[in-house]
């Protein structure tokens, strides 16, 4: 069975950055698709940033320009390095996995990991 097991998160003051990652048991590229998403007090769970098995990658408008997606699969990492951080990033961030298995859409989600920005 697929885990997804995120680290990373924490206090940073605004303007500073993160890195948080996400450890998948099993081989990483084998899913089409790896994503972040957050999820703030109240508010949906929406998608930050998505890379696929190809390497492209596209982000939120909110976060372009300062978050990075990178995936490493000899590791089964998949990360995301947030720089000019902003108070409206705070949420939990989730790791997504995504692959097609014998023609059905299988998805995997990780815990989450808090990350808090201070103004």
């Amino acid at each position: 069975q697929v885990q997804l097991v995120e680290s990373g998160g924490g206090l940073v003051q605004a303007g500073g950055s993160l890195n948080v990652s996400c450890a998948a048991s099993g081989d990483i590229f084998s899913f089409n698709t790896m994503a972040w998403y957050r999820q703030a007090p109240g508010k949906q769970r929406d998608l930050v940033a998505r890379i696929t098995s190809g390497g492209s990658t596209n982000y939120a408008d909110s976060v372009k320009g300062r978050f990075t997606i990178s995936r490493e699969n000899a590791k089964n990492r998949v990360y995301l390095q947030m720089n000019s951080l902003k108070p409206e990033d705070t949420a939990v961030y989730y790791c997504y996995a995504a692959r097609i298995v014998l023609g059905s859409l299988n998805n995997y989600w990780g815990q989450g990991t808090q990350v808090t920005v201070s103004s």
